[in-house]
């Protein structure tokens, strides 16, 4: 862990390229659409053109600079960041802090649906003011739809594939689409200069308090700012003195493209925008096609570093238990990159759809940014814990802090609330995730309650005994048992069941494996404990929340390293291997729960105990998910009573 944080402090013109393209795609192609969703429709005079302006630069000082780049970014668990990240780090304490963890990770998985349509179509919409293709290229017609569509699912298709061709070109591309931001937006404020005038935060505030409707047009601003969540969510990649470096070069290009534009609006003559968007008016005619080709470009990187971040916050939440067990898979040999095949069926699907509901991209803006404010809002309630409790602060400045960023942040909110309108449909996508981390974070939290635990030293006679007896057939050489139990004297009462009830399962040497998730990111450290001579042995896999459990493999490495260094004897007796087979016997026991039929249920816990098992049999199986070999292991199906069905009115009898 520590060379890995070292490797991220680097800082080089390489790791600067790599922050470029991973972290900014998001937030960096914002221009494209969020001055035209301020300003749509409306009289462009001064009090609109400089107050928009300057609310959109000052959201970026307040919430993406002081907040993000200079506070949350220091809440980084050994290098990660993100909502699971920032939940690991303190959830001792309080219990109270899981249901805003899920409603981070919901409102930022919710993002990844909206984004890339959003910003992919405000690119393909520049197309209809290139001289022959205005009358084609129609923002919501067919055509048009069909082409961000198409984009759209080239991009979830390849995924299955890795990204490392995309990944190659993030860097240079996101690079050139910041210079172009930078020298455009200068080019127009060297033209028309008394637009500086809007950084002066007085307008910003006159527009709030004097335009008409205008605290409301926050609901706009808010999108200059959407991409800081997934910022922080990155900052694994790049590390903190990369991204803070690279900010520099990003904000002055982003004021820039924003006083740009702001310059065209001031001196283009119109009154009002009647469909066109300023990003690509403000371009030199001869430039407009590249534009619209480099922005293209840069709003596929943001969508695949949404994508990528998506599956990123599934696996953490599978790890940490929020999340059913789905199939990951390693498209490459990329360290950390991953591919969820069910993840990405869903997010194509809710883009898909987004398209083809919204069509354009000025209709998906209206319905833009609530989401990610509640997901700001939730980092800044886990932030408030983690500067008091593990930053150690005084109580009084972060207060201060908080307060600043709630009014902020609950002002956005209002505004943005206005959207649920046009928005409805989208609350059954965000309902589906939420509920899904719901019912599998609290209801697991049940079933472990009726986990009964036993003191192994008991059985322990009992298992030296029975695997010296010749009298029952050997069930398997080496016998692995995958365990809950943290402490090395405890194991589980139906694993006990497993081995001597009905037909006793004798083996040469019992196993007790037992998986422990750390608050760490990439934690890969085990302990064996010896409980009876070379006969019963514990193992402690001890996996960051960012690991993959692949136990077949981790135990079988652990017992070859055993044998190796000639530990617990293992090294001279039989492994279960024959001249017609050289592999170790080794015979994994998988114990599955099923809901038995003698459970009464109140109505909240029926409905969260059977929502649980209904999700559970749509995920992995356990040999699946914890990278068993189906070769190697037996399941064994055991019910789960939770409260008994009481027997009332049953009476005997006599012929």
């Amino acid at each position: 862990m520590k060379s890995n944080s070292q490797h991220l402090s680097r800082v080089t013109i390489a790791s600067l390229l790599v922050a470029l393209g991973i972290i900014y795609g998001d937030i960096g192609t914002s221009p494209l659409y969020v001055l035209s969703a301020v300003i749509d429709k409306k009289v462009i005079d001064d009090v609109l053109i400089y107050g928009a302006v300057s609310c959109i630069v000052w959201t970026l000082v307040f919430q993406t600079t002081i907040k993000y780049i200079w506070l949350t970014l220091q809440a980084d668990n050994q290098g990660e960041g993100g909502v699971f990240s920032l939940y690991a780090l303190v959830r001792r304490y309080g219990k109270h802090l899981v249901i805003p963890t899920i409603l981070g990770a919901t409102t930022l998985l919710a993002d990844g649906i909206i984004t890339p349509p959003i910003s992919v179509a405000s690119a393909i919409e520049g197309l209809n003011m290139v001289s022959g293709m205005e009358h084609i290229i129609v923002p919501g017609n067919n055509l048009t739809v069909g082409i961000v569509i198409a984009i759209l699912s080239g991009l979830f298709f390849f995924q299955r594939f890795g990204t490392q061709i995309i990944g190659k070109a993030l860097g240079p591309v996101m690079a050139l689409w910041f210079i172009m931001l930078l020298v455009v937006g200068l080019a127009n404020i060297h033209q028309y200069p008394d637009v500086l005038k809007a950084l002066n935060p007085y307008y910003g505030y006159t527009l709030l308090t004097r335009y008409p409707h205008g605290f409301w047009l926050l609901g706009a601003v808010f999108l200059c700012t959407t991409g800081a969540e997934a910022l922080y969510s990155d900052l694994g990649h790049c590390g903190v003195k990369n991204i803070r470096i690279t900010w520099v070069f990003v904000k002055i290009s982003l004021i820039a493209a924003y006083l740009g534009q702001a310059a065209w609006l001031k001196h283009s003559g119109i009154e009002r925008l009647n469909g066109t968007n300023p990003f690509f008016e403000m371009m030199p005619h001869w430039f407009l096609l590249p534009s619209i080709i480099i922005a293209t470009a840069a709003t596929i990187i943001a969508s695949q570093a949404l994508i990528s971040g998506s599956f990123t916050l599934i696996s953490e939440a599978m790890n940490m238990n929020f999340w059913p067990r789905v199939k990951v898979r390693q498209p490459t040999d990329i360290k950390g990159q991953i591919y969820i095949p069910s993840v990405n069926m869903i997010l194509w699907v809710g883009c898909v759809l987004m398209v083809l509901y919204f069509r354009n991209s000025e209709h998906m803006q209206a319905a833009y940014g609530f989401s990610i404010t509640v997901a700001m809002m939730m980092t800044t309630y886990l932030l408030c814990f983690y500067l008091i409790y593990v930053k150690k602060w005084h109580i009084a400045p972060v207060s201060l802090i908080i307060l600043v960023f709630s009014i902020v942040e609950i002002s956005f909110f209002i505004a943005n609330s206005a959207k649920i309108k046009e928005r409805w449909m989208f609350l059954f996508f965000e309902l589906f995730i939420f509920m899904t981390m719901y019912v599998w974070y609290y209801a697991r939290k049940i079933n472990n309650r009726f986990v009964k635990f036993v003191d192994v030293g008991r059985y322990l006679p009992m298992l030296k005994e029975m695997s010296e007896d010749d009298s029952i057939p050997k069930f398997s050489t080496h016998l692995i048992y995958l365990s809950k139990a943290n402490s090395r004297v405890q194991i589980e009462e139906k694993i006990i069941k497993s081995i001597f009830s009905k037909k006793p399962k004798r083996a040469d040497v019992y196993w007790f494996l037992h998986i422990n998730r750390t608050e760490a990111p990439y934690t890969m450290t085990y302990d064996v404990s010896e409980l009876s001579d070379d006969k019963v042995i514990k193992i402690n896999i001890n996996l960051g929340f960012r690991m993959q459990p692949k136990a077949e493999l981790y135990f079988k490495q652990i017992v070859k390293e055993l044998v190796a260094n000639k530990e617990l004897n293992l090294h001279v007796r039989p492994d279960g291997s024959t001249k017609y087979n050289p592999e170790p016997d080794f015979k994994f026991v998988v114990i599955e729960k099923f809901l038995s039929v003698e459970n009464e249920f109140t109505l909240k816990e029926g409905l969260l105990m059977n929502s649980y098992f209904f999700l559970k049999n749509l995920g992995l199986s356990d040999e699946k998910a914890f990278g068993l070999d189906k070769s190697d292991v037996v399941i064994e199906d055991v019910p789960l009573i939770y409260q008994h069905t009481q027997v009332t009115g049953l009476e005997r009898i006599n012929n």
